[in-house]
C-alpha cells in the first residue's frame, strides 16, 4: 500500500517560515515527480510546486516564486517544501502527491498527473 505523509504545517505569523515534509512508503517515484498542492477555503485546489527526479527540474507557482523552495531525496523517498516570508493568502491545506510516469515538466502542475496523495497538513498564517 502506498502511503504519503505530510507533517510541518502550524500556526504562523506573516514573514515566519515553516518547512513541510512529505514522506513516502509503499514505492517509489523515481521515473516520475513529486509535488506539493494547496486548497484554501472555498477554493479549488491549486499547484504549488513539483519536482522531476530524473533532472531535477522545478516548477513553481507564480504565486510562491522565490519565497517557496521544493527539495527531496529520491533514495529516501522524501520530498519538502520550505516557505519563507509567508503570507495570510498562503493560509490552506498543503497536499503532498506522487507521479509514478514520466510526463513533460510543465504537464506537473496538473493535479489529475498524480496518481498517489497525502491526507494534507494545515499551514495558518495569521497578519
Amino acid at each position: 500500500q502506498v502511503q504519503l505523509v505530510e507533517s510541518g504545517g502550524g500556526l504562523v505569523q506573516a514573514g515566519d517560515s515553516l518547512r513541510l515534509s512529505c514522506a513516502v512508503a509503499g514505492r517509489t517515484f523515481a521515473n516520475g515527480a513529486m509535488g506539493w498542492f494547496r486548497q484554501a477555503p472555498g477554493k479549488e485546489r491549486e499547484f504549488v510546486a513539483t519536482i522531476r527526479w530524473i533532472d531535477s527540474i522545478v516548477n513553481y507557482a507564480d504565486s510562491v516564486k522565490g519565497r517557496f523552495t521544493i527539495s527531496g531525496d529520491n533514495a529516501e523517498n522524501t520530498v519538502y517544501l520550505q516557505m519563507n516570508s509567508l503570507k495570510p493568502e498562503d493560509t490552506a491545506v498543503y497536499y503532498c502527491a506522487g507521479n509514478a510516469h514520466r510526463v513533460l515538466p510543465g504537464a506537473l502542475k496538473l493535479e489529475g498527473n498524480y496518481e498517489y496523495w497525502g491526507q494534507g497538513t494545515q499551514v495558518t498564517v495569521s497578519s
